[in-house]
This record gives structure tokens, C-alpha cells and sequence, in this order.
């Protein structure tokens, strides 16, 4: 056991108005299995990134191990996967590999394949397998579950419980529950660290954010009261001043005194009040309250999608295979499967994309859709020009941003600099300004944090859409997916 303790840590990017950490003190044990959450764009990955030494920052962060990091960079993917393991972990016993690959349900035989013909999803898995073949160093693992689909999630969960020291980022509440056993969240204003799994955190955290709330109205009632007295006092010593004027006035000099100690009186409560809004500013530092978004979604009646029948391949390869569903209006259908079951191949062919295949897929005519696909990286350049070339109402658009935690100074840079979180954002932010009879979301929720996660599923039980969309994360599916169709 060691631990690695950060004191007064200050570090933010050239360029960035604002420091992404300021003055952090806290303490890991390397032996702990420790979430890290928080919003995106607070430096969840920046904190991995400084623990390896790779920025200059102020403060100290002391610790006597080696740190480990997930996603490895795989230089040359063509090499075998038993190749690649060996250059990760050089001392393995051949045997160790096949232990670990074996509680992630590989097969033996992919040890053999290149590389670069492993799913998305069989990648993470080999990667993390190496990660636990040598049991020096502390784990830096940073979001494990893209590309997992929700079985694959379970396994790799229960694989993570059965082992020890490392920090996981993760905004998949369930699996976060399934693997670890301390919480270190950044919050608005402080940094925590927490015993238990990520709803023991939440549990903690709203009831902290409710006391606040009270404490925060109590405080507002103080404020009103106080400022009351001061003006009370102060309109007294106003009247017994002007009843110094005029010669039927008495004792001047008494009354002068009077007046002064009722001013004395007034100017004591105004600081009084002062303080007390000193006080109720330092206290809603940290309270985490997600605003409520809105949709705006289109009427039709009727069904809005029919497909039959419909089998997509490409050459020898079968994506999916006679898929049949009648999509309705209000209807919420999700999409699960396995990874490699079709299901992005799927929405594209509904989203109009030329894709080959059998069956008989109609939909009406002018029916208007508002698509959020996987991929982030084409967002590049400025923001409000991205906004303009979709025709989207730029004040809403921004708007929207704001409510999932982006900051003004985000507006400026550009969208290449973003978090991935931040990019997903911007593509959920542009499908929320649209106007749409259906909405299809392929895996919405990759690297969005928890907060926000909240936030939408909040907005799609308010307003009550057409919804077509994959998803892995359980909780989110359960609770939003009024139908379900199995790939």
C-alpha cells in the first residue's frame, strides 16, 4: 500500500482563461478501486495526464509508484495481439494472458488474429488484460466502456471488481457501481474523495445538496429580515432628524444622539446583511443543480417508420439480418445488441445514408429527423461557425451549451481543443435546437458525464419524443426505452 498524496495542485492550458485545477489537495491509496467522476471538461483526463508527468504544473504531487495507462497506443496495429501484449507487458507468462482474456470472454484464438481485426470493443478488452499481467504500478484506466456493449459491460465490471489499484474514469453509474469502491469526484468547486460505489456517492451527494438548499432559503430569509430592520432604522433616523427643524423643537442635542445611534443601528444590520451574503456565496460553491432542457419535437400521427424483412451486408460480410420493427409516434425504441449486430449500420440506412440492402424499408414523405452520430472527430474550428452552416438558431444553440455545463471562454477555442465529452455535447446541443418527428441517437451518451446523463433523460420523459436510439448504458436505456428490439 503507498498512496499518492496532491497538495495545492494549480495547473491550466496556455491559452484557457480559466485554470482547469486550483490549489487541489487530496489523497489516493494505490490499493483502492477508485471512480473518478465529473463533469466533462472539469480535468479528469488532464489529472491522468499530469500524474504521468507529461505537464508542468505548481504544486506537488508525491508518490513512490509507476503509473500505467488505458488506452494504451498501439504503434503498429498489423502485429499479432499475443505480439502487442508482449510489448506491453515483457515478463508474462503466456499462460497469465490466456488467464485474463479468458474472465473477458476472449477466445484463445485471438491471440494469433492482427491486431487491427478485433472489434472496437475486443480491443478494450485484450488492452485491459494486459494492463493486469504484471503486477507493478498503479492503473490509469480512462473510460474502458466506449465501444462495450451492455453484456460486455457486466463482464468487464465484474472483471474490475476482482482486482485493485487503480483510478477508473467512468460516467456509466451501473458499471461504476459493479467496479469500484471509492468515489473521487471533482465538483464545482472542491474535489472529494468518498468510501463506496457511485450510488452510495450520489445518496451522500444529494442529501449535502438538499441541506444546502435549506441552509441557502434560511439564509435568503435572514438576508430579507435584515435588510427590513436596516430600512426601518434607517427611515427612524431620518424622522427624528427632521424633527430637529423649527423652533418648537426641545433638546436638539438629544435628539441628535438619537438619530445618530438609530443610524449606528441601520449601518450595523446593512453589514450584518453583507456578511450573511458573504456567507451564503461561500456555502452554493459546490451545489451541482442541472437546469432543465427543452425539446421541441414535431407532431405527426401514425406510424413514422416501417421496416421489413431488411438484411444489410457489406461484400461477404452480414451487418444485420431480417429486421423488422413499425416505428410510432411518442414511441421510444431502443436498439441493443451486440457489438458488430448492426445497429449503427441500421440508423444510418433510416438517416438516408447509400447503403446497400434487402427488404423493404418506407417512410412518409416530409418526415424531418434529428440524427447524433458516434463519431466526434469531424468537429473542428469555431463553434458559432459550425451552428451557422446547420442553420441552427445560434442564441438557442448556446444556450443549450451553457445548461450542459459549457462555459463562455469554451465558445472561443476551437472545437478540436474540446474534451470528446464536449464534442458530444455539441452534436446532443444541435439535435435539441431541431425541430424533428423523430430523433435517432447512436450511442449519445459516449464520454458524457453523469450530470448530464441525468439532465437528458429528465428532458426525454418531459417532452415525451420519438426516439430510435442505441445506447449501452443500462440505467439510461431501462429507464427510457418504453420498447426494445433485439438485434
Amino acid at each position: 500500500m503507498s498512496m499518492i498524496q496532491v497538495t495545492n495542485l494549480t495547473f491550466g492550458y496556455e491559452g484557457n482563461a480559466e485554470n482547469i485545477f486550483e490549489n487541489a489537495t487530496f489523497c489516493l491509496d494505490t490499493s483502492w478501486r477508485t471512480g473518478f467522476i465529473g463533469r466533462n471538461g472539469r480535468g479528469k483526463t488532464t489529472f491522468l495526464t499530469l500524474l504521468q508527468g507529461k505537464y508542468e504544473y505548481l504544486g506537488n504531487i508525491t508518490h513512490s509508484t509507476t503509473f500505467k495507462y488505458f488506452p494504451f497506443e498501439i504503434i503498429d496495429e498489423g502485429k499479432s495481439c499475443e505480439e502487442i501484449a508482449r510489448e506491453i507487458a515483457p515478463e508474462h507468462e503466456s499462460w497469465q494472458l490466456i488467464w485474463e482474456i479468458t474472465k473477458l470472454e476472449l477466445e484463445e484464438s485471438v491471440l494469433s488474429r492482427p491486431f487491427n481485426t478485433l472489434s472496437m470493443g475486443e480491443r478494450n478488452k485484450l488492452m485491459l488484460a494486459c494492463l493486469f499481467l504484471e503486477d507493478e504500478g498503479f492503473l490509469l484506466i480512462d473510460e474502458p466502456t466506449n465501444h462495450l456493449d451492455m453484456h460486455a459491460r457486466e463482464v468487464v465490471g465484474e472483471y474490475l471488481r476482482g482486482k485493485s489499484g487503480f483510478l477508473l474514469v467512468s460516467h456509466d453509474r451501473h458499471f461504476l457501481d459493479l467496479a469500484v469502491d471509492h468515489i473521487l469526484s471533482i465538483n464545482r468547486a472542491s474535489i472529494e474523495i468518498q468510501k463506496g460505489n457511485f450510488s452510495s456517492w450520489q445518496q451522500n451527494k444529494t442529501l449535502k445538496d438538499e441541506r444546502e438548499k435549506a441552509e441557502n432559503e434560511q439564509l435568503k430569509r435572514d438576508i430579507s429580515r435584515l435588510n427590513i430592520a436596516a430600512k426601518r432604522a434607517e427611515k427612524r433616523s431620518n424622522t427624528i432628524e427632521d424633527s430637529k427643524i423649527g423652533n418648537h423643537v426641545g433638546d436638539r442635542g438629544y435628539l441628535g444622539h438619537k438619530a445618530a445611534k438609530m443610524m449606528k443601528r441601520g449601518k450595523a444590520l446593512e453589514l450584518r446583511a453583507e456578511r450573511v451574503v458573504e456567507e451564503k456565496s461561500k456555502l452554493l460553491t459546490d451545489l451541482e443543480e442541472a437546469q432543465k432542457l427543452k425539446l421541441y419535437p414535431l407532431e405527426r400521427s401514425g406510424f413514422l417508420l416501417e421496416l421489413k424483412d431488411i438484411t444489410i451486408k457489406y461484400g461477404k460480410h452480414t451487418a444485420c439480418e431480417n429486421v423488422s420493427f413499425t416505428l410510432t409516434s411518442g414511441q421510444r425504441l431502443a436498439i441493443i445488441g451486440k457489438n458488430g449486430s448492426g445497429k449503427s449500420s441500421l440508423l444510418k440506412l433510416i438517416m438516408g445514408e447509400d447503403i446497400s440492402y434487402t427488404g423493404t424499408f418506407y417512410k412518409p414523405g416530409n418526415l424531418k429527423m434529428s440524427y447524433v452520430s458516434q463519431d466526434t472527430s469531424f468537429l473542428r474550428g469555431n463553434l458559432l461557425k459550425y451552428a451557422e452552416e446547420r442553420e441552427i438558431d445560434t442564441s438557442l444553440f448556446l444556450a443549450v451549451l451553457r445548461q450542459l455545463d459549457f462555459s463562455r471562454s469554451q465558445f472561443e477555442i476551437g472545437m478540436e481543443r474540446y474534451s470528446e465529452g464536449q464534442k458530444k455535447k455539441v452534436l446532443l446541443a444541435s439535435s435539441l435546437c431541431d425541430s424533428a418527428h423523430i430523433y435517432v441517437w447512436d450511442e449519445p451518451l459516449n464520454f458524457i458525464d453523469v450530470m448530464s446523463r441525468v439532465q437528458i433523460e429528465e428532458l426525454i420523459l418531459a417532452h415525451n419524443p420519438t426516439l430510435l436510439f442505441v445506447e449501452h448504458d443500462k440505467h439510461f436505456s431501462s429507464i427510457l426505452g418504453n420498447d426494445c428490439l433485439q438485434l
